[in-house]
């Protein structure tokens, strides 16, 4: 799938989840319901995926876990927090760099919409 249409899947699982369940809950709640979503959409992904990091050519073993990889093509990281930070789309940019990924998706599902709460990341390479 392409990501940019499989994005505009993501996003509108992201907002029913964030509709159904409203603010306030930890993480890994809005991981388990977006999963579902994902399911009910029929996308392929996994979660909790580890991602291998070396340092001068030297294995550092599972040194990130990616929250949601989805098609194989867009990495999706959950935040539940007051306000994304800048420390955030970093993080998810350097998960795209260690994974050749090209598209990652920022979720934060503590706003009060969750338009407001969707941020693209993207990977130039």
């Amino acid at each position: 799938m392409e990501p940019n249409s499989c994005s505009n899947i993501i996003v509108g699982a992201a907002i029913e989840v964030h509709r159904e369940l409203g603010v306030g809950l930890l993480e890994s709640a809005y991981e388990a319901a977006l999963a579902i979503e994902l399911t009910q959409r029929g996308l392929c992904f996994e979660r909790q995926v580890p991602l291998p990091a070396r340092y001068k050519g030297v294995p550092l073993g599972d040194a990130y876990r990616l929250d949601v990889f989805v098609e194989g093509c867009v990495i999706v990281e959950i935040k539940a927090v007051a306000q994304l930070a800048p420390i955030h789309a970093s993080q998810l940019l350097t998960y795209l760099r260690l994974s050749q990924c090209r598209l990652g998706l920022l979720l934060n599902f503590h706003e009060r919409t969750m338009r407001a709460g969707i941020q693209r990341v993207v990977n130039d390479l």
